[in-house]
């Protein structure tokens, strides 16, 4: 059974969709709105995304971009809208496809069997008995799961990703918060200062793999 994220800010949606998808074995979850989205992602991992455009505060777009700051799981967004500019602009900001309201129910379940078709999941990493699954979004060691923000999940993935290879404080804020941000230094040594402890509280010797260049900024040793 595919776990499904729906995001609307209308929970009559919501309860559609549902409705839906039921049927078709998807366990859907319903996040009333973008905040509530990103504390469902924040806990578990999710097979799909249908993410609405048009909400107040925060539209799927800006959410759309957020999510992708950590995870690559498949977005489709719903929208009303049918302008060409609207739907290249959300498959710029990493949605993996759209559909316009209202939509068909079997061209929608179509479109998200061909998502979850050509989607690979992301190869786990293992280092000593610390284990980064990306596509399940759970950090571990020796079976024991490591409870870390979105923002401290996409960064130890990174550098463990990238073996030996120095990343500057400006690069991390780039690659993990976005070009647009208004992140300084500080907030990343923070981060690595939550995620060493959060680590060495299972006994993991962080020390040695997770290692600061001084005047620089960090990097990870196998």
């Amino acid at each position: 059974m595919h776990k499904v994220l729906l995001v609307d800010d209308e929970k009559r949606m919501l309860d559609l969709l549902a409705l839906y998808l039921k049927p078709h074995n998807y366990a859907c979850t319903k996040a009333l709105g973008p905040h509530e989205a990103l504390s469902y992602l924040s806990e578990e991992a999710f097979d799909l995304i249908l993410l609405d455009v048009m909400m107040p505060k925060m539209n799927g777009w800006e959410l759309c971009r957020e999510i992708r700051k950590f995870s690559d799981v498949p977005i489709i967004m719903l929208t009303a809208r049918e302008q060409q500019e609207d739907i290249i602009k959300g498959l710029k900001l990493g949605a993996d496809d759209y559909i316009t309201k209202p939509f068909n129910e079997q061209e929608l379940l179509a479109r998200m069997k061909a998502l979850l078709r050509r989607r690979i999941p992301v190869k786990s990493i293992e280092v000593n008995g610390l284990v980064w699954e990306g596509d399940r979004f759970e950090l571990s060691y020796k079976k024991e799961p490591i409870k870390l923000t979105p923002k401290e999940f996409s960064m130890i993935g990174l550098l463990m990703k990238n073996p030996n290879k120095v990343f500057a404080r400006e690069q991390l804020i780039e690659l993990i918060w976005g070009f647009d941000s208004k992140t300084e230094g500080r907030t990343i040594d923070s981060h690595v200062r939550n995620v060493r402890e959060k680590i060495r509280q299972t006994g993991f010797p962080i020390d040695e793999h997770f290692q600061t260049v001084w005047g620089i900024g960090y990097k990870w040793m196998n």
